[in-house]
């Protein structure tokens, strides 16, 4: 896989465990300006995936014609936390387009904080699908095809007109033709695509004045996902942390399985990452020390974390190598 050291974990100043990746910075012409290991390797881009799948939803006008708002964009685009903003908009949303939590084909879930998980266990009881963190993707399926007038059953099922469309557009816009497709773990299609074309693709959207009649809805997303970075994920989600951190100059979204990506207009190019091993706090440590060494942060603080043990005692560090 040929994957560098890029993160690691110290205890009581001994090496205690390395956690390897590859990332690759690219622009819309497909120049690659900086790579860490082999950015050939392939990936699903999990909810990383969520910029491209948004502008599948609302291209063509659709964004205008359903009359969104840009919040309800940036929920869209969302890997949210369901905070208690998160959850009066998924069932606000649900009422407005006259549908019911049912319709949402991802699984119930609990919020993601603790303290959000007691308030919801006391309150309802039961997980819920609006507490899914993907529940507002699935609100832009359901509203984008009641506007289509497509059947919102199945509407999760690669078969589904809405997923076509979306394996056409990456492929459209990677320039790599999707192969195999996996299933999300919110039940969506995910494609499995190698990491310096899934960067492409987003870099595209960086560069969205190449989308001709797309490019005002691409701005848009970009710029709603950057307007309101907590409705993006949470007041503790690391990708809304480095967006506030970069002042209106990155999107960055997470996914699952040690996956990140940073959408960059001002250099019209797109910056992905892959842990290879999955484990999510590296490649929160790792996104986040790419970004201060490509000076779109300026916060050493976010590239290494120390470690403490049960008695909120220091005991070690957890810092970018790369």
């Amino acid at each position: 896989m040929n994957a560098i050291k890029m993160v690691e974990v110290t205890r009581s100043n001994f090496t205690e465990s390395v956690h390897r990746g590859a990332a690759v910075l690219i622009n819309s012409s497909g120049e690659i300006l900086r790579e860490w290991g082999n950015s050939n390797i392939l990936i699903y881009p999990r909810s990383a995936l969520k910029p491209i799948q948004s502008l599948n939803l609302y291209k063509d006008g659709v964004a205008e014609a359903l009359n969104l708002s840009d919040d309800l964009i940036a929920l869209t685009t969302a890997s949210h936390h369901a905070e208690n903003i998160h959850q009066k908009m998924i069932i606000n949303w649900l009422k407005k387009i006259h549908l019911r939590e049912k319709h949402l084909s991802c699984g119930p879930s609990w919020p993601w904080n603790i303290k959000d998980q007691f308030r919801a266990h006391r309150k309802y009881k039961i997980k819920r699908k609006i507490f899914h963190n993907c529940s507002g993707k699935h609100c832009g399926h359901l509203a984008a095809s009641l506007h289509k007038n497509l059947p919102i059953k199945n509407y999760q099922h690669k078969n589904h007109p809405i997923q076509k469309d979306l394996i056409k557009l990456i492929e459209d816009l990677s320039k790599y033709k999707i192969k195999n497709v996996g299933v999300d773990g919110c039940t969506l299609p995910n494609p499995l695509i190698p990491l310096k074309k899934f960067a492409l693709a987003v870099a595209q959207l960086a560069d969205y004045k190449k989308l001709n009649e797309n490019s005002n809805i691409t701005q848009r997303i970009f710029d709603s996902c950057v307007k309101f970075p907590e409705i993006t994920g949470g007041s503790k989600s690391i990708n809304s942390i480095l967006t506030k951190l970069s002042n209106g100059k990155t999107f960055v979204k997470n996914g699952a399985e040690g996956i990140f990506v940073a959408m960059l207009p001002e250099k019209k190019s797109a910056l992905a990452l892959k842990i290879t091993d999955g484990a999510s706090r590296a490649a929160e440590v790792a996104i986040a020390g790419i970004l201060s060494e490509l000076k779109i942060i300026n916060n050493n603080k976010m590239k290494k974390r120390s470690i403490k043990n049960s008695a909120n005692q220091v005991i070690g560090s957890m810092k970018w190598i790369g």
